[in-house]
C-alpha cells in the first residue's frame, strides 16, 4: 500500500479504501485537514505541501491571489422598478432566499460580523488561507441605504476582521492595518443613477475601492422597456466619476433582456470594449432569467417575453468571450440563482466550462490568471487604451506567449489632473495592483505571489509618470495593503495612498 500518493485522486482513493477496511463512513476533507493538522503539530516530520494541497476543497476559491468573502445587508427598500428584478418577502432587492450567500445571511439575521466569522471559519477549515480578504456587499442598492445603518454594516464588517470590537468605523479601519484578516479591497454595489462627487467621498470614507454598477444595457429603449429608471448617459458620467476617483469598475450586464436581442446585445458588448466612453475593467455577464418573484414573470407567462434557446445563449456568450480585451476579466457569466427558482431561462450552472470545452480560454484576465502554474518565463506588457477623459495603462507580466498572467497593475493619467479630491490633484492613479496564483500567508513565498512582481510593476508604472511629466502618484489602496505601500515611500493622504515623484 502507498502512503506517499501522487495526486489528489490518488489519495481519495486511498483514504476510501482504508475506511472501507474499517467499515467507517466516508470521510470529508474538512475532517481529513483537522486530523491531519494535529498530526503534523505532534510529528512535524510529517509535514507536507503537498498533502496540505491535496487536502484543501475547493482549492478555485483562493487561486486568484485572494479571499473572497460576500455579505449580504439586510432587506432595505430600493428605487428600482426593474422588470426583471425578483423583489421575495424579507429578502434583500434582486436576491433569493436559496441562494448560499443568502441563506448564511439568513441564518446570521443579517448581522455582517458572524456572516463573515462564518465564512471564514468554514474556508480555514477547508485548508484556505484567509489573510487577505477581499469583502463584497451584496443587497440592494448600496447609495440608497441610511447612512447610519451604512456606518453600522461595516464597521461590524472590520470588527470581523480585527477580532475585537472599535468606538467607530475609523478606529476599526485602523486597526485592520495590521490585523491577521486584511481587508485588501472593498467592493460595494450600487445604481449609475445614484454616483456624483459627493457619492464618491461617501465611498472613499468608507474603505471602498471597487464599484459594481448596473449598467445593464447601453440602449435606452430596452433600459425604458425593462423600467431600468436611467439613461446610457448617466451609466457614462457614473463610469466616468468612479475611473477619474481611482475606483475599480465591475460592470452588472445583462443578456436576453425584453426588447433586445443576440445580435443586439453582442453589439453592446462590442460598444462597451471598443468605446473610451465605456471600456470595464471587469463584467460579471447576466443572462436574464425568470422567477416568480419579478414583474417578468407576468410578462412570460402571457407570451409576452421569450428567453433565449440554450444553443443562442452558448454561441452569444463565445462570441463575447472572443472579442474581450487582455484588460478586462470576466468575473461572472451567471448568477448564483438555484436551478428550481428559475421558471424560464438558463437553467446551466456549469455554463463557462462548458464554454471552455468548446473554445478553450480567451484572453480575459479570469482565463489567464496563474492560479497554481509556475511563474516560468515572464516578460512585462503594456497596454495603453483611451477611457473617460484618460489614458489608461494595463501593465503586466504574463508568460512569453501571453497566455499566463501573473501580475497587473491598473494606472490611469487623466487628461486633467485638476481633482475635486484635494490628495488626487495633479496625481495619476493606481487603480489595482493584484499578483495571481494561489493565495499565501504574508512572509511567505509562493509559486507567483510575494516574488517581487508587484513592486516591479508598481516602480514601471513610476516610469511611465516620469515619461508623462506627471510628479505624483496616488494609490485607491484596500485599508490592509496601507502598509505594504508604506515599503516602497507611499504615504497616506487623505484614503489614498500617496508618492511625490519630484523628490527622487
Amino acid at each position: 500500500m502507498s502512503l506517499k500518493p501522487r495526486n489528489e485522486e490518488a489519495m481519495l482513493k486511498l483514504v476510501r479504501k482504508e475506511t472501507n477496511k474499517l467499515n467507517l463512513p466516508p470521510v470529508n476533507k474538512a475532517t481529513l485537514l483537522s486530523e491531519y493538522h494535529k498530526l503534523a503539530k505532534k510529528q512535524p516530520e510529517l509535514k507536507s505541501e503537498k498533502m496540505e494541497k491535496f487536502l484543501v476543497k475547493r482549492a478555485v476559491r483562493t487561486l486568484s491571489g485572494v479571499t473572497v468573502i460576500s455579505v449580504l445587508t439586510k432587506p432595505l427598500p430600493c428605487p428600482g422598478k426593474c422588470l426583471y428584478c425578483p423583489t421575495e418577502k424579507d429578502m434583500p432587492k434582486s436576491y433569493l432566499s436559496n441562494e448560499p450567500a443568502v441563506m448564511r445571511a439568513i441564518l446570521n439575521k443579517f448581522d455582517p460580523c458572524k456572516q463573515i466569522r462564518m465564512r471564514i471559519q468554514a474556508l480555514e477549515a477547508n485548508g484556505h488561507n484567509t489573510e487577505k480578504i477581499e469583502l463584497i456587499v451584496m443587497g440592494g442598492t448600496w447609495s440608497c441605504h441610511p447612512s447610519k445603518y451604512q456606518k453600522w454594516f461595516l464597521k461590524r464588517c472590520f470588527e470581523a476582521l480585527n477580532g475585537k470590537m472599535a468606538g467607530a468605523l475609523e478606529h476599526a479601519q485602523e486597526q485592520n492595518e495590521t490585523a491577521f484578516h486584511r481587508c485588501i479591497g472593498l467592493t460595494l454595489e450600487t445604481r449609475p443613477d445614484y454616483i456624483n462627487k459627493k457619492e464618491i467621498e461617501r465611498l472613499r470614507d468608507f474603505g471602498c475601492t471597487r464599484v459594481e454598477l448596473g449598467i445593464q444595457h447601453t440602449d435606452d429603449q430596452v433600459l425604458k422597456l425593462n423600467k431600468r429608471g436611467h439613461k446610457a448617459k448617466e451609466s457614462v458620467e457614473a463610469v466616468k466619476l468612479l475611473k477619474q476617483a481611482g475606483f475599480k469598475i465591475n460592470f452588472h450586464v445583462m443578456l436576453n433582456l425584453p426588447g433586445s436581442t443576440p445580435k443586439k446585445d453582442l453589439e453592446m458588448f462590442k460598444t462597451l470594449y471598443s468605446s473610451p466612453d465605456w471600456r470595464p475593467d471587469m463584467v460579471k455577464i447576466y443572462p436574464c432569467v425568470v422567477n416568480k418573484f419579478s414583474p417578468l414573470f407576468r410578462l412570460w407567462k402571457e407570451g409576452r417575453y421569450k428567453p433565449y434557446s440554450s444553443k443562442q445563449l452558448l454561441n452569444l456568450i463565445i462570441a463575447i468571450k472572443k472579442i474581450t480585451p487582455p484588460w478586462v476579466r470576466i468575473s461572472r457569466l451567471i448568477r448564483d440563482i438555484p436551478a428550481e427558482s428559475i421558471v424560464a431561462g438558463n437553467k446551466i450552472t456549469n455554463l463557462r466550462q462548458i464554454i471552455q470545452q468548446k473554445m478553450g480560454s480567451c484572453r480575459c484576465i479570469r482565463c489567464r490568471e496563474a492560479k497554481d502554474r509556475k511563474a516560468g518565463k515572464i516578460k512585462f506588457v503594456m497596454d495603453k487604451y483611451r477611457a473617460s477623459e484618460g489614458t489608461e495603462y494595463f501593465l503586466s507580466f504574463t508568460s512569453l506567449d501571453e497566455k499566463i498572467l501573473s501580475a497587473f497593475l491598473r494606472l490611469r493619467i487623466d487628461d486633467d489632473l485638476k481633482k475635486d479630491l484635494p490628495e488626487l490633484n495633479g496625481a495619476a492613479l493606481i487603480r489595482e495592483l493584484h499578483t495571481c496564483g494561489q493565495a499565501v500567508s504574508l512572509g511567505r513565498t509562493g509559486k507567483i505571489q510575494h516574488l517581487g512582481l508587484g513592486k516591479k510593476l508598481l516602480l514601471e508604472a513610476e516610469s511611465v509618470c516620469k515619461k508623462e511629466n506627471v510628479g505624483k502618484i496616488a494609490v485607491i489602496s484596500g485599508i490592509g495593503v496601507r502598509k505594504y505601500y508604506e515599503k516602497t515611500g507611499y504615504f497616506l493622504e487623505g484614503t489614498y495612498m500617496v508618492k511625490n515623484l519630484k523628490k527622487r
